[in-house]
């Protein structure tokens, strides 16, 4: 018999619901140009309300992530769906914005371990990177259409009116995604006997239920190593997320539309980074096994993140240094890849617990990073700046020598 691709219907599924939370995060990016100038923000200020979105989403990843492994993946993320999209429209009251883009982060938070979760269930162990390339191909996805959609929708109605489509359109996600998908591939009446083989196969057989190993996996070096790594991570690739398309229109001068299609760069990289990170991941996995075949790809990404970023940052030509910084973030999300198939590598029954866990620490340092950057450029320039960036890169590929997901907590 041969195997249905049921599953790769569901990554579909999963593409869609991710693309939308970064579409619903990357607004905010282009409407804060309209809303500094409203409201008389400085660029701190400005960094601080960015900065909001991220705690919340940083602060309700381990929870959410425990929400999906207690009462289902599936149906935590269609509560999220509406959470945050109901608050995503409510933004556009321009009132207690601070509150509002908080607690459009904390409806976020389940969204990216939920995911993580079904992946693992649905995804075969060979597909593992690959399936958790997902949340990267969604970042360009949504990183490379929102600025000029957005953009031009400000530009015509306004910067409320995109806040209002964007929590519509997400209803509609929450609908659709509850209707096309299930928790499980053997629930799925499109699931034929022969992918739901392939998707058990290889599998490590089911634990009892139990209490979350916390003992072992902190007596594990892994935990600490990856978590710090994920915090730099996050970061570096929040400087792309939050403060590329200013960094364009006020520090090289573009003029807004056109810094609405240049910022765009960074996520087309990712989109074509994050494919080829999952591909070569599970390869390099096949061919060298647990852990270099992690490892290597990440070590190898983050040497040369650094170099681009360097080099970008002191480029004088803007279309030039736009190239190469697009450059960087694609390594960034090779790099980010196996981040996200190390939950499912080292436990697939605390899967979601386990992203959140790690995503937290991503978005820790993705909350100082709005923060932290337009100061640094303040008091010693962009290219301090960059270059601090950088530093972060090469110290994550260090730190990756003491990951070790061939070692279960299960």
């Amino acid at each position: 018999m041969k195997p249905t691709s049921i599953r790769w219907r569901l990554y579909a599924l999963l593409l869609m619901v991710v693309t939308l939370t970064f579409i619903d995060r990357f607004n905010m990016n282009v409407a804060a140009k309209y809303i500094q100038q409203e409201f008389a923000l400085s660029d701190v200020q400005i960094g601080s309300l960015l900065s909001a979105f991220v705690l919340g989403y940083a602060l309700f990843q381990a929870p959410g992530g425990w929400l999906g492994d207690r009462f289902g993946a599936r149906r935590v993320l269609t509560g999220a769906i509406l959470w945050w999209s109901l608050f995503t429209a409510l933004t556009a009251a321009g009132t207690a914005m601070w509150i509002v883009r908080f607690l459009i982060g904390v409806g976020e938070g389940p969204a990216l371990p939920c995911t993580n979760k079904m992946i693992g269930r649905w995804m075969a162990v060979p597909e593992r990177a690959r399936g958790s390339s997902l949340f990267l191909v969604a970042v360009g996805l949504g990183g490379a259409f929102t600025p000029p959609a957005i953009a031009w929708c400000m530009t015509n109605w306004g910067w409320r009116a995109s806040f209002l489509a964007c929590g519509a359109v997400g209803l509609l996600v929450a609908a659709f995604w509850h209707g096309q998908s299930t928790e499980n591939p053997a629930e799925h009446p499109g699931v034929n006997e022969a992918e739901l083989a392939y998707i058990q196969a290889n599998r490590v057989p089911a634990v009892a239920a139990g209490p979350f190993p916390w003992r072992r996996l902190f007596n594990s070096p892994s935990l600490p190593a990856l978590a710090i790594a994920n915090f730099m991570l996050g970061y570096v690739t929040y400087i792309f997320y939050t403060w590329f398309f200013l960094y364009l229109v006020n520090v090289r001068h573009l003029p807004v539309m056109a810094g609405s299609y240049w910022s765009t760069a960074p996520f087309i990289a990712i989109l074509i980074g994050a494919p080829l990170g999952g591909f070569l991941s599970d390869r390099m996995v096949r061919k060298l096994g647990h852990p270099w075949g992690r490892r290597l790809p990440v070590a190898v990404a983050a040497a040369c993140s650094c170099v681009l970023l360097i080099t970008g940052s002191r480029m004088e030509d803007p279309y030039k240094a736009i190239g190469l910084l697009a450059f960087a973030a694609g390594c960034n999300s090779i790099a980010a890849v196996s981040s996200w198939a190390l939950p499912n590598d080292l436990s697939e029954k605390h899967a979601g617990t386990l992203a959140g866990i790690l995503n937290t620490s991503t978005n820790l340092g993705g909350a100082l990073s709005p923060v932290l950057t337009p100061y640094l450029a303040s008091r010693f320039g962009w290219i301090v700046a960059l270059d601090f960036a950088a530093a972060f890169m090469i110290t994550l590929g260090l730190l990756w020598l003491l990951v070790h997901p061939e070692r279960r907590i299960d």
